[in-house]
């Protein structure tokens, strides 16, 4: 069961400031220096756009800039990473690094390759989490699931859309076992999904713990093998991949990176103060009012390997997967 019924509620003052403050593009420092563009995918109240402004609250005063957003929509992240690109790389410019701009470099969609690059902060992580119908599951701990995927059980899963992060997960969990792709059903979104599972139309659902927090809550949906570091508070049942044996670690993340030839000495000023920024008790209220907490924000060092990571992990499993020529 979920011990803190407020981990999922966005609370009305955290609203008033991401409507009121967050979604502002005006300057609120008077500086000699340029404005940091923070270059997203998502348009304005995306959930990127709502990350990326969420961090530039307090980052504006830490590092003594103004910064502004500019939001550039299309090709999965294509149209903001090509953009990004155009940009000097004088430590002015942001670009708003997710699992989805991951994906998109892997599928070859863009030029940006990860060496051109420099991380500076990870913001949010959402691990995912494969999760089962409580009541009509046969598997009822994460050993009970584990053990029927060896065995070969005929397992329906689901997800949002194909070529996503949750249709990846299943192809590469259901790697990790020595086993093929299992039959998979695309949803649009992650609501739709957890409806599907709690009506029994699938078996095993690829979701964030977020997106599923009333029926897990309320005892309809169980979670049993979190594809993270480590556990996670809410759920103490389930158990993490790498606790079972499995070397699997996937999240929904998102992140900031600026350009592999800035200056090293600004790369690490704006990760100080970035990393700063994120500790302020706004941002945190931001992580938990979200589902996530305090271990999502990372320095440079293991952002930069996750996303590394992603890149190199999804390229090969998006061939596998008949999605990639």
């Amino acid at each position: 069961m979920i011990k803190s019924k407020t981990l999922f509620k966005v609370g009305t003052g955290l609203a008033a400031i991401v409507s009121a403050i967050a979604f502002t593009t005006s300057p609120t420092l008077a500086s000699k220096k340029p404005a940091i563009e923070v270059v997203t995918h998502a348009g304005a109240g995306g959930g990127t756009d709502v990350n990326s402004r969420m961090m530039m609250l307090r980052s504006r005063r830490t590092l003594k800039q103004d910064m502004v957003v500019v939001n550039k929509r299309g090709g999965g992240g294509a149209a903001a990473m090509n953009y990004f690109m155009t940009r000097p790389a004088d430590g002015n410019t942001i670009l708003t690094f997710t699992v989805g701009h991951a994906i998109t470099m892997a599928m070859g969609k863009t030029k940006l390759k990860v060496e051109d690059m420099a991380p500076i902060s990870r913001g949010t992580n959402d691990p995912q989490i494969l999760m089962v119908n409580c009541k009509k599951s046969p598997y009822k701990t994460p050993e009970d699931f584990v053990a029927g995927m060896k065995k070969g059980d005929k397992i329906t899963f689901g997800g949002t859309h194909t070529g996503t992060i949750d249709h990846i997960t299943v192809f590469l969990w259901a790697k990790r076992l020595g086993q093929k792709m299992p039959k998979y059903i695309p949803y649009k979104g992650g609501g739709e999904l957890a409806t599907r599972l709690v009506a029994g139309e699938v078996d095993v659902g690829t979701l964030n713990l977020s997106e599923a927090a009333a029926p897990v809550e309320a005892g309809d949906i169980c979670p049993l093998v979190i594809l993270a570091e480590n556990g996670m508070a809410p759920i103490p049942k389930a158990k993490t991949a790498k606790e079972l044996g499995i070397d699997l670690v996937l999240s929904t993340t998102r992140g900031f990176v600026t350009h592999a030839g800035v200056d090293k000495a600004r790369v690490a000023e704006m990760e100080k103060g970035i990393q700063k920024a994120m500790k302020h008790s706004m941002y945190q209220a931001y992580l938990a009012n979200s589902g996530l907490d305090s271990t999502s924000p990372q320095p440079s060092g293991p952002w930069g390997k996750q996303i590394a990571f992603m890149v190199g992990e999804f390229g090969p499993a998006l061939k596998e997967m008949g999605l990639l020529k």
